[in-house]
């Protein structure tokens, strides 16, 4: 870019959730590339964001919302974004980058009312919603953007063949100084505030949902712990801005069907949602991440285990099959527990550690995320010139 840009990041909460990890790195990287990246999102906590981060963020006011109505919600939090920056002095930007549904929809609606610029949106996965409210806000939020982003190659085709949107690509990233495979003081904290024991240790990151297909890595894990005694699952995340109670309701059904304890030091530890700066820790102590979602726009958190030394078991669907070899994970059909359990199996082999270590470890030297918001930059140019009539943009 030939001057730096303010860029506003809209993202859906201020949990730790992937895509808002994304948000907060790339805008950490926009940052220290001289730009000015402000993470926006919605708090009605008024808690800030899970971590501190080393760019400019908001913490959108916002006001609790007692219904379960998923309709509901988005509509709030819609609203939210809208008083927000529907005051001058709140806008500004020279950008604006949308990375959910909530905050797509919400400046489809501030550029239809001409108070921003034509937006910017990364698609990281849809979601199926049952009202078609929720959908027709979902869609718009896609289509009416001026430039469409994914991060995987899977998703920029699934949006073609939606929507009829071509969306570019652009790439996640891993910070190798913060997920490495070196010990530390605090590994050992970690394990005995959740009574993780010798192991094997198995790892789920998202907590209990079905696109993490929780359900399944619970009857898996429980065929692995007839082999393996001693064997935990750490379940940990969970803070969702969708709810899934009822899926949740089905995951404690199965752990009492199974027999599997849960607790401190219990066969399965429902860790819930953990301060940011236990999770290298947690992939260090874990054997393995069992991580066969459903569906997934990326997957950080396999890169994130990959750069902590640690395998991961991971369904052989898109986009793991884009950026994952034959030989860099141990892979297991989704949909079936016997395989995912053949999978985390593999995962916990010591005699395949070595080898998944070095893969992996190649794997996440892959994913930069300076060249991640190197290539937005390329993106955002575009999208910018975009913007300028015919005349300007040839001399721009």
């Amino acid at each position: 870019m030939s001057h730096p840009l303010r860029i506003a990041i809209l993202t859906h909460s201020t949990n730790p959730r992937g895509g808002v990890s994304h948000c907060l790195s790339l805008a950490e990287a926009l940052t220290a590339l001289g730009h000015e990246a402000v993470v926006h999102a919605p708090d009605p906590a008024r808690r800030g964001f899970f971590r501190a981060a080393a760019c400019a963020t908001v913490s959108v006011p916002a006001c609790r919302i007692e219904s379960r109505s998923t309709h509901d919600m988005v509509e709030q939090r819609v609203a939210d974004y809208w008083d927000w920056f529907s005051v001058p002095k709140n806008r500004g930007f020279d950008l604006y980058h949308a990375h959910d549904g909530i905050g797509g929809s919400a400046l489809a609606d501030l550029h239809g009312a001409g108070l921003v610029p034509p937006f910017v949106r990364t698609v990281h996965h849809l979601d199926h919603f049952a009202d078609p409210r929720v959908e027709a806000r979902q869609r718009r939020a896609v289509v009416e953007a001026g430039t469409a982003l994914c991060v995987s190659d899977g998703w920029v085709d699934i949006l073609r063949e939606r929507y009829g949107v071509a969306a570019g690509r652009v790439s996640n990233g891993v910070d190798l100084g913060v997920f490495s495979p070196r010990p530390e003081a605090a590994d050992a904290a970690v394990r005995g505030r959740l009574g993780l024991g010798e192991g094997p240790v198995l790892l789920a990151v998202g907590g209990r949902e079905p696109r993490k297909n929780t359900l399944r890595v619970i009857e898996a894990f429980a065929k692995l712990r007839a082999r393996h005694p001693g064997a935990q699952l750490a379940i940990v995340g969970g803070a969702s801005v969708l709810d899934h109670a009822a899926y949740a309701r089905l995951c404690d059904e199965a752990l009492l069907r199974l027999n599997l304890g849960t607790g401190r030091g219990g066969a399965v530890v429902l860790a819930g949602p953990v301060p940011q700066a236990e999770m290298p820790a947690l992939y260090r102590i874990a054997d393995a991440l069992a991580f066969p979602s459903l569906q997934e726009g990326f997957g950080l958190s396999v890169i994130e285990a990959m750069a902590s030394g640690t395998p991961a078991a991971v369904s052989r669907i898109a986009p793991f099959t884009e950026y994952l070899a034959a030989d860099d994970a141990a892979w297991a059909e989704p949909t079936d527990a016997d395989s995912i359990a053949a999978a985390l199996e593999r995962a916990i082999d010591p005699r395949r550690r070595a080898a998944y270590a070095a893969r992996g470890h190649a794997v996440a030297a892959r994913f930069d995320w300076a060249a991640s918001a190197r290539r937005h930059l390329d993106h955002y140019a575009a999208h910018l010139a975009a913007q300028l009539p015919p005349k300007v943009a040839a001399h721009a």
